[in-house]
């Protein structure tokens, strides 16, 4: 499904984030996806920095989100191969402590989300959904990378918060250490050859899909040109 800011009927901000200011009222439909490899934990990170009385330098507000980031990550990894998890920045009440996941398989993601509704972070109810986010480039604002953003936190693109390259380093190469064990030891092969047949398969037959389509292309111009030679005769 594509949607663009000229689109009446679908929500173009829920549709690129996965989230919308206007929420339930929105007059533009908000269409969940049933399948998605990004899932949406709502609201779940805590920023000391929101509060009021806050008396934390810099450094202990980044060592603060690093700790909730690595916990966050590794909570994650259970539920299958993790490709990107972001953390929102923003204070508008539908992005303040917005956790994404991106997983590589669907399959795990719907896995994720089943689970995650039953648990509890912080004292606090986990709420986790399915989200039609699939590239991150465009549910981010570039202004604020650039720290040319004047909107500041209230902006309605994605303000992520950031990561040491070293802990992004950590945790990816303890992820790629885990998968690569289990797969030594064959704990859950089979099923995920299944789904790698499954990815195959829808591939084999999208290809096939284009090359039929190809191929009706070179038939029409073969027509085309035969009837055209016949035409000169």
């Amino acid at each position: 499904m594509c949607c663009t800011n000229q689109d009446k009927v679908n929500c173009s901000f829920y549709f690129k984030i996965g989230a919308c200011r206007h929420g339930e009222r929105c007059s533009r439909k908000h269409v969940k996806p049933n399948f998605s490899q990004t899932i949406l934990i709502a609201n779940i990170y805590q920023n000391p920095a929101h509060e009021a009385n806050c008396a934390l330098t810099e450094a202990q507000l980044q060592e603060h989100f690093e700790l909730f980031f690595e916990d966050m990550y590794v909570e994650m990894c259970k539920y299958g191969e993790v490709e990107e998890l972001n953390v929102c920045d923003n204070v508008g009440d539908h992005l303040l402590g917005n956790v994404y996941v991106m997983y590589k398989y669907e399959e795990d993601a719907a896995k994720a989300v089943e689970a995650l509704n039953d648990r509890y972070y912080a004292g606090r109810p986990v709420w986790a959904e399915l989200s039609p986010v699939t590239d991150f480039g465009e549910a981010c604002c570039r202004q604020y990378e650039n720290a040319e953003c004047n909107r500041g936190g209230l902006c309605n693109f994605m303000h992520l918060k950031n990561v040491s390259r070293s802990l992004k380093r950590e945790l990816s190469d303890a992820q790629r250490a885990s998968l690569k064990l289990l797969k030594g030891n064959g704990a859950g092969r089979e099923d995920r050859e299944e789904e790698e047949d499954r990815y195959r398969s829808r591939d084999d037959d999208r290809r096939r899909d284009r090359d039929r389509g190809d191929r009706g292309d070179r038939d029409r111009d073969r027509r085309d040109r035969d009837r055209d030679d016949r035409r000169r005769r």
